[in-house]
């Protein structure tokens, strides 16, 4: 087959770029043909043959006449319409497997795939990996950033909401912008063309099938991993968070938890606005942003790790990087993290925002070290998709053949 990859970044950027770099090498190695479509970049590592891009846009260091135009840009491209179909002329693919594109690619790109394939009367699949809430909230968070709430209000197409609550970066004028490109393209119905979407968390997917134009396409698929060897370390000790210091991720919640814990030590492992107070703890010890074998090496050596998240996580890679590498996850009860846990079999779950009930379950954890080797020793990759198991799911999609949503 020939499939076409989409996104709107093609450098290394994010979770997004990860799985389409991945899955591209995995379907080259399959004997499938891979292009790439997306914006042009100084860092892009992939491409196609037609050498067409959209340019690139950045929305925080462009002129003001630049910035005039994006309100319009971002809803509706004429020039992705332009590039996208000289690359399917170029390469003729049998599938459109899309990945993020609005506001930089916008849904414009259906439109011409569809176009294209009437004119030239070759059939190819439009396959779409939701990687987050965007197709059901504008700000693809369903989280208000003015009151650190988790909110729903604007499931069914109700996307008002977005301006009222003010839901993109605090602002009226962005809120608006994105309230618009969401009616816009609900009115014209462009996202009935996905023939299938897949989503990577089943809480995802329930989000999406609130809407009557993506229920009975959409899928659940847990997102791939690297699988790690278990076993064989010494563990040391302390207790992780790695990720993000942020409100959101429930860093506020388990500082309070970590201040009535002063016995127990701590290891912080990231960056973010909430960094000076995870500074303020004497039991945390704040190594800053890690990744690669520093990383792996600290989730290997912790007891457990904990992922206190207070918004609606899709299919967190922390929580399965975690447990790749044999250290049980105590996780919040939210979004899909619940999916991701084997609770009281390699971790365990308390309820997202509950302080008391996590400092409980940390104390507990840590003192009873025979309850904790069990997790451990149940920990695995073997709970996820490898690449090769998720291409064997992926392939009937792509054919047109799998059982269904």
């Amino acid at each position: 087959m020939k499939i076409l990859m989409i996104n709107k970044f093609l450098h290394p950027n994010g979770g997004s770029e990860t799985y389409i770099f991945r899955l591209g090498d995995y379907l080259k190695s399959m004997g499938h043909e891979v292009e790439y479509f997306g914006m042009e970049h100084e860092g892009r590592c992939v491409g196609n043959r037609a050498g067409a891009y959209t340019a690139d846009m950045d929305f925080h260091g462009s002129g003001k006449l630049t910035k005039l135009t994006y309100p319009f840009r971002i809803i509706y491209s004429t020039e992705a319409r332009k590039k996208i179909r000289e690359v399917l002329d170029a390469f003729c693919p049998d599938v459109c497997h899309i990945n993020n594109f609005n506001y930089q690619l916008t849904p414009s790109i259906l439109l011409e795939i569809v176009r294209w394939r009437k004119q030239t009367g070759h059939f190819c699949r439009i396959i779409f990996t939701a990687h987050d809430y965007q197709l059901v909230c504008p700000n693809h968070m369903m989280n208000n950033p003015n009151t650190g709430e988790n909110c729903e209000k604007c499931l069914g197409g109700h996307y008002l909401n977005c301006l009222r609550g003010r839901c993109i970066h605090g602002s009226a004028a962005r809120s608006a912008i994105g309230m618009t490109e969401a009616v816009y393209w609900k009115i014209r119905k462009t996202y009935r063309y996905f023939d299938r979407i897949i989503c990577c968390s089943a809480f995802l997917k329930g989000m999406f099938d609130t809407d009557p134009l993506f229920r009975g396409k959409t899928v659940a698929m847990h997102n791939f991993v690297e699988k790690k060897a278990t076993g064989g370390v010494e563990k040391k000790d302390y207790v992780l968070y790695f990720g993000r210091y942020s409100e959101e991720k429930g860093i506020g919640t388990l500082l309070d938890v970590c201040k009535e814990l002063p016995d127990i030590p701590f290891v912080f492992a990231g960056k973010g606005p909430l960094e000076e107070s995870v500074n303020g703890l004497t039991n945390i010890r704040n190594v800053g942003f890690q990744s690669g074998a520093d990383l792996a090496k600290l989730i290997r050596e912790a007891r457990f790790s904990i992922y206190p998240s207070e918004w609606y996580e899709n299919c967190p890679f922390s929580v399965m990087e975690s447990q790749m590498y044999g250290t049980p996850v105590l996780g919040a009860r939210i979004g899909g993290i619940p999916e991701l846990i084997r609770d009281g079999v390699n971790g365990e779950l308390f309820a997202s925002g509950n302080a008391e009930e996590l400092g409980e379950k940390i104390r507990r954890l840590w003192e009873n070290r025979v309850l904790l080797e069990k997790y451990t020793e149940a920990c695995s990759g073997d709970d996820f998709d490898s690449v090769e198991d998720y291409y064997k799911k992926l392939v009937p999609i792509y054919e047109g053949t799998d059982s269904g949503a």
